[in-house]
């Protein structure tokens, strides 16, 4: 934060902070049971204690969805802390996106709608220096300041999906100049050292340029901006609460060293619907590793799933699900016993906490001087944690209340800032470029001529590649069909995958339905949010056209 606000020639007009994610809305909400008079990011204030003097200094307004599940709370914290440091602030919040109460999601621990910019907009016209959100989308912490500054009535589409183009390149940071970039090593080794913050210059018709503050690391080009263009993502559309964004329609230009500008994005008339998050309890899990070293690593593996079989049916309590996973990082004569070793994974789940606590540690305990040669853990399980699940619903938005707190207390209902929507007609899928000349190739991983994106929403996964160059567009868009890339990543095998094609960033967009199971929370595989997916996939080996390489 002190960084974006002391940084560059001129003061930022906003300085926007996204601190909300599936997995953080369910931490907030345990914190909620614990003490009702929780449940916002408290790392936010802390941030604030240091910056607040230099944003009053400087003019720049703040807007965060800091407030997760108690924006109120969250601003009144902010005013006593203005009060303290002797810095008068002016402090809108926004509600309404808390279902909880309704009723309508028993078993629930959390139930959020996401809103738009409306409500951050009327607080920023009323004269808030910070306006903190509840469950707002992330690309709403841009939208709604920029709608609030140039004046943008709700019907003005193709400016308001600018605007969420810029938002959604912005909220996860360091990502858009060079963090957890595909590229990276493209470049000289100390650039990605710490990447600098993006910021966006956001004009009166939407388009923006994305850079940073001068002398800082990382960079910003097209392929970072891209990189994250893609990132839980899908097809054409990028439904919103404000807008339906045409992904189909963005135009990136390098506009020089670190300046990306987005142009040309079109708009279209946002659903009927609000999505809304929900967060439940799901059980208990635990996990025990088993460190496998050196000969016979498969008979060892055996050996050790039929002793932990035989013990949980001893013990008569069998968790509801069991889950072994063998990953064989070992090499033959290695030269360390770290590599001279595989690690076979135990996971186990169930809404009893004893099935995944003291049945499964004192199982694993009681193998260690029983067991295969060698035996060892990379640690005792212990007695079980609770995991969550997320799922997504969609309410009729007529339903949700959308309200402003203003800097004075006056509550304004920005609900009627809503406009009818109609049913979109279905977006074609565009055609095919010519296909490639025939010509010799090469056997080398996929990722010598594409960069790749994923990520995870809920219990789906988001792959987005995109090609390096022009040339290399076409010989993508007709060899990783859905078919090539169930056959790189035999883990989609049977799981749903839809394609989609942005001809103009040059890139295809993958959904693969359910290979997350219940979400990031349950924790139910190796890489839970799909970090790495992406890389597994450019790592693949295949026949590349030698004209590429």
């Amino acid at each position: 934060m002190k960084e974006m606000l002391t940084g560059g020639e001129a003061p930022l007009d906003v300085l926007t902070g996204d601190y909300l994610a599936e997995l953080t809305m369910l931490i907030l909400g345990r914190d909620r049971l614990k003490d009702p008079a929780r449940g916002y990011a408290r790392t936010f204030l802390r941030q604030l204690e240091e910056c607040l003097g230099l944003a009053r200094e400087r003019g720049t307004r703040i807007v965060t969805n800091a407030g997760g599940l108690n924006p109120a709370g969250l601003a009144e914290r902010i005013r006593e802390l203005a009060d303290r440091l002797g810095i008068p602030v002016r402090v809108g919040h926004v509600e309404g996106d808390d279902l909880l109460a309704t009723g309508r999601f028993p078993g629930a621990l959390t139930a959020n709608a996401y809103l738009g910019g409306a409500g951050i907009a009327a607080c920023l016209e009323a004269g808030a220096e910070i306006v903190v959100t509840g469950r707002v989308t992330d690309a709403a912490l841009v939208s709604g300041p920029a709608a609030w500054h140039f004046g943008w009535t709700p019907d003005a589409y193709d400016r308001h999906a600018g605007a969420v183009v810029a938002g959604h390149v912005l909220e996860c940071g360091t990502q858009a100049t060079g963090g957890n970039y595909s590229r990276f090593a493209e470049h000289a080794a100390g650039l990605f050292l710490r990447p600098g913050f993006p910021l966006a210059e956001i004009h009166e018709d939407g388009s923006a340029v994305i850079t940073k503050h001068p002398g800082t690391g990382g960079l910003v080009d097209v392929g970072t901006v891209t990189a994250q263009l893609l990132y839980e993502t899908g097809g054409a559309r990028y439904a919103g609460p404000d807008v339906t964004v045409r992904l189909d329609t963005v135009r990136l230009e390098r506009q020089g060293p670190d300046r990306v500008r987005i142009h040309g994005v079109r708009g279209e008339a946002p659903p009927p619907t609000l999505k809304t998050g929900l967060n439940r309890l799901g059980g208990f899990r635990n996990e025990v590793v088993f460190v496998l070293t050196g000969l016979d690593i498969d008979r060892k593996a055996e050996l050790v799933r039929a002793q932990m079989d035989a013990a949980f049916d001893a013990a008569g309590a069998r968790p509801e699900h069991v889950r072994w996973e063998l990953a064989r990082t070992d090499r033959p004569d290695a030269p360390t016993e770290e590599t001279a070793s595989a690690l076979l994974r135990l996971v186990v789940r169930d809404q009893d906490q004893d099935a995944v606590g003291r049945a499964l540690s004192g199982a694993a305990v009681e193998l260690a001087l029983g067991s295969y040669p060698g035996f060892h853990v990379t640690a005792p399980p212990g007695r079980g944690a609770p995991y969550g699940v997320f799922e997504a619903a969609y309410v009729d938005r007529a339903e949700v209340p959308h309200v402003a707190v203003l800097p004075d207390g006056t509550r304004r209902d920005v609900s009627a800032y809503a406009h009818p929507t109609l049913p979109l007609a279905p977006v074609a899928q565009p055609a095919l470029p010519e296909p490639p000349p025939p010509g010799p190739v090469r056997r080398a991983p996929l990722g010598r001529v594409v960069g790749a994106r994923s990520g995870d929403k809920g219990g789906d996964a988001n792959i987005g590649v995109w090609a390096h160059t022009e040339d290399a567009w076409p010989w993508l868009a007709h060899t990783l069909t859905v078919e090539r890339l169930r056959e790189l990543l035999p883990e989609t095998a049977g799981l749903t995958v839809t394609r989609h094609l942005l001809p103009n960033l040059r890139a295809l967009n993958f959904t693969v339905e359910g290979l997350l199971g219940e979400g990031v929370a349950a924790q139910a595989r190796f890489d839970p949010q799909a970090k790495g997916l992406g890389e597994w996939l450019r790592s693949r080996h295949l026949d590349l056209p030698e004209a590429l390489l």
